[in-house]
């Protein structure tokens, strides 16, 4: 089928109380290995790229990948843009056919934060395409991106929803981007205030090396997004050097069916944490 946005596999997330996964993709064979994840567990799914992820090949070619793999599947595929840090990058996501973005305007004061979600909110609205903001930071680092992180303040979040259009929100609850060196301390207890004082799915970021009962434990209280990003890539670079140990290996194709096998299993395992199976 053809892509579709996120709008109504949030919305229907949100209504049932479960959470829609978010994976990061790199190249063609991650694509695959998620978009047959989905399939096999008839789960809809949202594919994402980064800011350096589209320096390092452009939104129309990663675009063309997942759009073509999205029309010969039987899930609802979503393409989004995840971090994007300019309103020219939203513009050339939206101009390839990426049917949801994400701005990132965390790092500013609220008001220039809401002012900067709301042009591109205005700008999306005119096709139809959803837009992620975030409010509170989520910290640590993950591709280019390096933060301290911050808690969502309710108050704030409530403004920047009604102020800036957006659909869905980034929130920062202790959660950080890449892997955790210590456990994290989250505060589960504010997700559950957003979602009473909050109409936007929610969505959470840094999941990656959080336990399964943590991720869970954040759905249950109102998250209807989770991303993975940085677990996908580990998985996928280990298979591809246990395969490149035996140096008579010269086809790509073989590490790479090696890295889209674990990936695909990886991405399984995490839908099922999400409670997305059986929901396409």
């Amino acid at each position: 089928m053809a892509l579709t946005t996120t709008v109504e596999m949030l919305r229907r997330a949100q209504e049932q109380h479960y959470a829609v996964g978010a994976f990061n993709v790199e190249n063609m064979e991650m694509a695959q290995a998620i978009i047959q994840a989905a399939e096999e567990l008839r789960a809809p799914v949202i594919l994402q790229t980064t800011p350096s992820t589209v320096r390092y090949a452009g939104t129309s070619l990663y675009l063309a990948n997942v759009a073509a793999l999205a029309r010969e599947a039987n899930v609802p595929v979503a393409m989004h843009l995840d971090h994007g840090d300019s309103f020219e990058l939203c513009v050339s996501a939206l101009r390839a056919g990426y049917t949801s973005v994400m701005i990132d305007g965390s790092k500013l004061p609220l008001e220039e934060n809401i002012a900067f979600t709301r042009r591109v909110c205005e700008m999306c609205s005119a096709v139809g395409v959803p837009v992620e903001g975030e409010i509170g930071r989520v910290g640590g680092k993950e591709d280019d991106l390096e933060d301290e992180g911050g808690y969502t303040i309710p108050e704030e979040a409530v403004r920047f929803e009604k102020e800036s259009g957006l659909f869905s929100m980034a929130v920062g609850v202790g959660t950080a981007h890449g892997f955790y060196k210590e456990t994290p301390v989250l505060n589960k207890e504010l997700i559950t205030t957003l979602r009473g004082m909050l109409s936007a799915p929610m969505v959470l970021h840094g999941a990656s090396g959080l336990s399964d009962d943590d991720v869970r434990d954040c759905i249950a209280r109102g998250i209807c997004k989770v991303n993975f990003a940085t677990e996908l890539r580990a998985a996928y670079t280990k298979a591809v050097r246990e395969v490149l140990a035996d140096a008579s290996v010269i086809d790509p194709k073989a590490y790479g069916k090696a890295g889209r096998a674990a990936v695909k299993e990886l991405v399984k395992s995490r839908m099922i944490v999400c409670g997305c199976d059986g929901k396409a």
